[in-house]
Parts: C-alpha cells; structure tokens; sequence
C-alpha cells in the first residue's frame, strides 16, 4: 500500500482502530492499540496504462507501461527465514533445489564457460540458492564482490594465485581421473557426475569472470543510467549492471538481491531510503534490457518474500515513527519482458491491503508461471529422489494465464 497498492480507505482512516480481524497464530509485538497507517508516500499515475504508484518511484515510473503488476500475491508464512525459502524453492523447510537450479536443469546453460544459475550478493545463506539432491552443476554460483577491486575476487575460491595455470590445470585433472574411476565402480551417479562438470566449469570461468565483472567497456552513459559512481546507488547499480552483463552472456538465472526493507519502526525514512537506493539501477536495468532487445528474451521478477501490514508497529515506545507488521495475506510484486503483458494490474487486496481478495496469485502459482514463461512445465519438471518425483511446485501451483502476453 506504501508503493504499488494505493488504497483510499487507508489514508481517510488513518489513526482509526483496524476494521479487521488479526490471525491468532500470529505475532503481535508492538500491536497494542494498533491503529491504520497512512501511506507514506505520495501518489500518481504513470504510462499510458494510468498504473498508480508511489512518487518514491520516479525513474521505474517510466516503465509502467511494460509493468504486469500482481497485487494478491501470497505466501504461507510471515517469518523471514521460513517465508525467504519458501520464495526460493517453494517449500518452508526441507532442503530441496531453488528455483534458479529447477530453471538450470530445465534449460542447461547456453555459455559452457559460465553457471547457468548466478546469484549476486545474496542475503539468507546457501539454502536459498542450494541445488540440495539435484546434479551439482545447478548449485547458484554466488558472485561475494561488486566493487572493481583486484585485492577481491567476485568468486570465492576459483583462483588460486599462488600457482600457475597449468599447475591448476594438473590438479584438475588428476582429481577428475580419481572422480571418473570412482562414477565407472558406480556406474552411474548423477551426483558424481555433477561434481565432474563442476570442477571443469570452475577452471573455465577462469577465463570469462573477470572480463564479466570488469566495467571499462562500458560507457559513461550506461554507468550513470544504473547510478554507478553515484551514492547511494553505486552499489546495487554495480549489481543490477552485473546481472544484464551475465543475462547477455548466456547465464539463465540471475538473482540479484538487497536487504533492508524489513521496517518495523519509522517507515516513512526507511522506505524512501530504499527507494532511493534501489529505484534508478532498477529503472536502468530495464532500459538497458530495451535498447539491447534483450527484455522480450528476459523476465524480469520484482519483490519480496512478503509485504507489510496497512497497521502500525510501535517499538520501543517511539510512537512517532511507527512500522509496519509483516503481511503474507496479500502483498505486491511485478513482472517484466519474458512473455508477460505489460501495464497491468492483476489481482486485489481488501480496502485496506491486508488480505488478497481477487486473483490471488500463490507462491506456488508464481513459480509455476515462471516456467512457463521460460517454456517449462512445472508438473512435468520433476526429479526423483527419496522415491518419489520432486517438482518446484511440489503438489501444487496454477499458471496465471492472465497476464500471458
């Protein structure tokens, strides 16, 4: 409601008692004498489309009109830890592949040099981007640095400065002829061939890396499109710049991540912190998918493991700068390029924005309209192990076919 989901009943109502019922099962901390909470940020419409968003979003204003908006998007859990694994993989606690190793196995790699699956600077821990019982050749590849720094590798381990290439070169290949002696006594063992691949791999991105994570071929225009050199934004713009040079490179899956959202107290700054952070290198980004041809090709996912509250949280006693709650129940994320309309909206949330009420889009049906966008079936997409078929979906997901271009 802050952002993508203006809602009226909100802002008239403010400082009045919450009209709805809380879960029981849920956190209540800071709730005493909860009352609504304004949206924090002005309001207008943008593109063609008349999508009404947030005036903390200027530069992503300007594509509304290739925005496909979901605004009863919902999760099973409003704890972090549980609420992230559950976007990643689709499960709230076994260890099971991610999203990006699912898409990676679906698809393979279109670059034998690189990982089909990179996730930049991640947040939550490996489990997030684990290939867990899948080959591990679809494990994410996490790229630890931004900054053009020779004293920091992008990628922990991949090289060893202390010998020469063609001592690497001979390691490798006497562990790879005790790895290939060993899958001939199994005769076959996914894993083992998994670890094969990816030993090779590590060795060839020797190569490709630092060519990827060097900027100096690109214009001054491009970096300042994304914000880089710039504060606050020279950070997530050196990654957002990073994840269209790996997409253009061939990578399948790119994830691209930034903390700080999560604002319990004084909301109104937190959020146009943020804002101002991530907006321009989004915005950038997107342009620069455009004019490359690359945005059709590519879909693009906004959002998070959950939204907030449209009532306040009040800690430490600083009734003056009031949060938000978490909210599961109905929350806002976006799509763009890859197959998907744009200037839409698809799905509601109640007056006040806490409970999904019209085209209810499930973590589940997110996923499974993820694949096929990517040209994948997600009942089909399966895996044995354990004795059964594992999917991303598991036993669930519906593809939203109403926001299918």
């Amino acid at each position: 409601m802050d952002l993508y989901d203006y809602k009226p009943q909100l802002a008239m109502r403010a400082g009045q008692s919450i009209p709805y019922q809380l879960p029981d099962t849920e956190a209540t901390v800071g709730l005493d004498n909860t009352r609504l909470l304004a949206p924090v940020s002005g309001f207008n419409h943008q593109g063609e489309c008349g999508l009404y968003m947030s005036d903390l979003l200027p530069h992503t204003a300007r594509h509304a009109d290739e925005l496909c908006v979901l605004r009863a998007v919902q999760a099973d859990s409003p704890n972090h830890p549980v609420a992230i694994r559950q976007l990643h993989t689709g499960n709230l606690f076994d260890t099971v592949p991610s999203m990006g190793s699912w898409l990676s196995y679906g698809l393979g790699t279109e670059n034998q040099q690189l990982p089909s699956y990179i996730t930049i600077l991640p947040q939550e821990g490996e489990r997030n981007f684990s290939s867990a019982f899948l080959p591990a050749i679809h494990q994410g590849t996490a790229i630890q640095h931004v900054e053009s720094s020779p004293d920091k590798a992008p990628i922990r381990h991949l090289t060893d400065s202390s010998v020469p290439p063609d001592v690497q070169r001979r390691r490798i290949d006497l562990i790879q002829a005790m790895n290939h002696r060993q899958l001939h006594r199994l005769a076959t063992d996914q894993q083992m061939e998994g670890v094969i691949e990816s030993f090779e791999l590590a060795f060839r991105m020797q190569a490709e890396t630092p060519r990827l994570v060097d900027f100096s071929s690109e214009s001054k225009e491009t970096l300042d499109l994304y914000g880089i050199g710039e504060e606050p934004t020279n950070q997530f713009g050196r990654q957002c710049l990073l994840a269209r040079r790996f997409a253009e490179a061939g990578v399948r899956f790119v994830q691209v991540s930034l903390g700080g959202w999560d604002h319990h107290g004084n909301i109104a700054e937190g959020l146009k912190k943020e804002c101002s952070v991530s907006d321009k290198p989004v915005a950038g980004l997107l342009t620069d998918l455009k004019r490359r041809g690359l945005l059709e090709d590519t879909l693009v996912l906004w959002g998070g493991e959950f939204g907030r509250t449209p009532h306040t949280q009040i800690l430490d006693g600083n009734k003056n700068a009031p949060g938000r709650e978490h909210n599961h129940h109905g929350f806002t994320m976006w799509m763009a390029g890859g197959g998907v309309k744009g200037g839409i909206t698809h799905g509601a949330t109640d007056d006040f924005g806490y409970y999904g009420v019209e085209g209810k889009v499930h973590v589940n049906d997110l996923h499974a309209t993820m694949l096929h966008l990517m040209g994948l079936d997600h009942e089909r997409l399966t895996f044995e192990h354990h004795g059964r078929p594992f999917r991303l979906t598991d036993v669930a997901g519906t593809v939203v076919k109403d926001v299918l271009a």
